[in-house]
């Protein structure tokens, strides 16, 4: 057992005893110059110096270093300065290891793990019989989340803990570190400065699929590759663990860049070419433009300058391979079509459609009945729909809750038979939902026999989805990913309802067991209470909720739980959110849709406030 720690100081940032220090640790660049707060050569005579400290929310455009360890520094400076250097922005963290042992210095690899807290570190000696004061010491704090070696960000659930023990030795009369942690150790806001979130992309069947992962904004300190170069190199090692099993790469095994390359660049052309290590060599056309197109869709929102050609060379580093336009991207990439119509459950319970002209802000919109047997059975009375992408075929829960019925959006005819899902005497369906196969999904909340249900196709017999994960929670609404790998859950559990992504695993099996949702992980953990989410383009999502003390709002979050900048305005009073998640016209993107209590159907174009298209509706949906 360690001995029972010595508190020197609290949190990092806030300490009495550390803010002294701190304003001589750290320094930051202003414009292109970086200015070293201590020991510096020489001084600019003009521009602003501003002492950084961590965990205070440093702008990403700023360039911080760390101070070298001082002559005879004490213990606690050591750790401190060591502390501080790990949110360096230093090639190989070179500050860092001065604070540590040679030997230590020589064998420590943080590689790319990374251990995120929610704020900054405590760290307290530890007083042992046999070692002097100040030779070991604890640090502690609270993990928010994990980025493991393939650069993949995994929420904490749990409020889980860090601690590990630094062990210090003196060296020629100056303490040094011998036991560095294992990984980096960040604070959040200096895990949001240093790294920035990006998709690679793999295939699901024909369909591209977005993996979120995070990469340093400058060279990776490791491998020296600038933010493009690490970003390939992370698509060529492959899917990240959790989306492993259900998708699969181009790329032959092994391949990786062309030995020595550190950089990518685009040509006067706009083209991006990338070279590649003989595993990829003798690849067939239309495999290496599937590669092509994994590269250029992965690369094509890092920069300001999209790619619109991704050229894959041989070996030599010379040779094409072959390429492709994002035109032709498009089509192998199979992504959802443009939207014609928005829909939603107008005042009189009926299912209508509407084009919204997002570039007439005067236009008057006026919705029509969705055509097909709907439109010829004015008596039925719907809940809540989802539309098929191709937008010919519509599935309705009826406003009881009750039945589900598949209805074609073409010709005419009566209403079709419901589907056998929610018989239950305390049957009530969630709104449904399609996925890029073809296939229904619904969820029934009997707390008698809640369950999900999936229907092959919209016509197979539907079958019970087993969801591991939910600890007795009730889905309460459900949205499939638009490349059908993953879906959201929304999960009511002790009268809190929070948001878990899925990962939908399909065997070749035509049985009942065929489809399962496994290894549910929060997709808005910093939320306390979610009201309703939508899947967005490129893997994300649109949550609305609050976080524990705060106010309604909506902001978009990648997949895996981390969480995007960009919010909503205005976002009190919604109970449902619609987002279009087609690529294919993202100059004119199609407005966020949303039910709000207060003013029915409301809408939001971009760069623009909510108004009202139908006063009375509800259920807003878009195809999916």
């Amino acid at each position: 057992m360690d001995p029972e720690p010595e508190p020197t100081s609290t949190r990092a940032g806030s300490a009495p005893g550390r803010g002294r220090r701190r304003s001589t640790v750290r320094a930051c660049a202003l414009g292109t110059a970086v200015l070293l707060l201590a020991g510096c050569a020489s001084m600019p005579d003009r521009g602003e110096i501003r002492p950084v400290r961590a965990s205070q929310g440093v702008d990403s455009q700023v360039r911080v270093f760390g101070v070298p360890p001082a002559d005879r520094a004490s213990p606690a400076d050591i750790v401190d300065g060591f502390l501080e250097a790990l949110t360096g922005d230093d090639p190989q963290l070179e500050t860092a290891r001065k604070y540590l042992t040679e030997t230590a210095a020589e064998s420590w690899k943080p590689g790319s793990a990374v251990t995120v807290l929610s704020s900054g570190l405590d760290r307290f000696a530890v007083k042992g019989e046999k070692e002097p004061d100040g030779a070991r010491w604890k640090v502690t704090g609270k993990k928010l989340a994990t980025v493991d070696e393939r650069s993949a960000y995994q929420p904490e659930t749990g409020g889980g803990s860090y601690e590990e023990f630094l062990q210090l030795v003196q060296v020629d009369k100056q303490w040094r570190i011998a036991t560095p942690p294992s990984s980096l150790v960040l604070s959040e806001s200096d895990f949001q400065r240093i790294y920035m979130p990006v998709n690679k992309y793999y295939f699901a069947g024909g369909t591209l699929v977005a993996d979120p992962v995070y990469v340093r904004q400058r060279s990776d300190p490791d491998s020296r590759m600038d933010p493009t170069t690490q970003t390939v190199q992370s698509l060529l090692a492959g899917p990240s663990k959790w989306l492993g099993p259900v998708v699969e790469s181009s790329f032959p095994t092994g391949t990786e860049l062309r030995e020595g390359t550190k950089s990518l660049s685009y040509d006067g052309q706009n083209t991006l070419r990338v070279p590649l290590n003989a595993k990829a060599d003798n690849v067939a056309q239309p495999q290496c433009q599937k590669m092509a197109t994994q590269l250029l869709y992965t690369v094509k929102d890092l920069t300001a300058s999209r790619p619109e050609r991704v050229e894959l060379l041989r070996s030599d580093g010379k040779t094409p391979q072959c390429a492709v336009t994002e035109v032709a991207a498009a089509a192998i990439a199979n992504r959802p079509r443009t939207p014609v119509y928005q829909y939603y459950v107008d005042a009189e319970s009926h299912l209508v459609r509407m084009n919204l002209d997002v570039t007439n802000e005067d236009q008057q919109y006026r919705p029509e009945a969705v055509p097909g047997p709907l439109a010829g059975t004015p008596a039925f009375k719907v809940g809540s729909a989802a539309v098929t992408y191709d937008e010919r075929r519509a599935a309705v829960v009826s406003e009881d809750g009750h039945g589900l019925y598949v209805v074609p959006l073409v010709g005419s005819g009566a209403m079709p038979q419901p589907l056998p899902v929610g018989r239950g005497a305390k049957s009530q369906l969630t709104a449904p939902s399609w996925d890029a196969a073809g296939d229904l999904w619904v969820a029934d909340q009997d707390p008698q026999a809640p369950g999900l249900w999936r229907v092959p196709g919209g016509v197979g017999a539907p079958q019970k989805v087993e969801v591991s994960g939910l600890d007795g929670g009730t889905v309460t609404s459900l949205k499939a990913s638009p490349d059908g790998v993953r879906i959201a859950l929304l999960v009511q559990k002790n009268g809190r309802k929070n948001l878990w992504v899925g990962r939908v695993e399909r065997s070749d099996a035509s049985t009942a067991s065929a489809v399962s949702v496994r290894e549910l992980r929060p997709a808005a953990p910093q939320m306390a209470d979610v009201t309703a989410m939508s899947w967005a383009p490129r893997g994300r999502l649109l949550v609305v909720g609050r976080e524990s003390g705060g106010v309604d709002q909506a902001r978009y979050m990648l997949a895996d739980g981390s969480m995007v900048a960009a919010s909503l305005p205005g976002a009190t009073e919604l109970m449902a959110v619609a987002v279009a998640v087609s690529e294919e016209d993202e100059a004119k993107p199609k407005p966020v849709l949303a039910y709000s209590k207060e003013d029915g159907i409301v809408w939001l174009p971009p760069g623009a406030q909510w108004r009202t298209a139908a006063a009375g509706g509800r259920s807003p949906v878009y195809p999916g």
